[in-house]
């Protein structure tokens, strides 16, 4: 007997971008660092700012949840093969990032500078390079 709810697998052929692929893996962390660090731009200073940065100005729980979603691109490149090294580097920076946000409202000026989500893109990148060649994107078009 069969269901009309589609199981998780037949939901990652129907959606884009939903498999463990490295290139679904590849659009959803860099989809998510868009969003934690380059959502928009600061007028004047021409600075991209993100989710990462206004989240540190609520005190407490705004940091917390910037943490939680840089620890789910982390948990992401898991998808990938990544060495624990790298995944414990990974984890590390987004401890950081952490512990700089949480002093309040002062705690967005660190994070500014210091963009953690972009450090683990950039580590998720060379894995790519040098793990999945067959993924590596060249002016944002996948080579196959």
């Amino acid at each position: 007997m069969r269901t009309t709810s589609a199981t998780f697998e037949e939901l990652q052929k129907r959606v884009p971008g939903m498999g463990s692929d490295p290139a679904s893996v590849r659009r959803r962390i860099e989809a998510m660092e868009g969003l934690l660090e380059r959502m928009f731009v600061v007028p004047g200073l021409n600075r991209p700012v993100g989710l990462d940065v206004m989240l540190d100005l609520i005190p407490v729980v705004g940091p917390a949840i910037a943490a939680v979603m840089g620890s789910w691109l982390a948990w992401e490149a898991r998808n990938l093969g990544m060495s624990k090294w790298q995944m414990t580097r990974m984890f590390g920076n987004v401890g950081l990032d952490l512990l700089l946000g949480a002093i309040p409202f002062v705690g967005a000026i660190p994070d500014f500078f210091f963009r953690s989500n972009s450090r683990n893109l950039k580590m998720i990148k060379r894995h790519l390079e040098k793990h999945h060649p067959a993924h590596v994107t060249i002016d944002g078009v996948v080579n196959r």
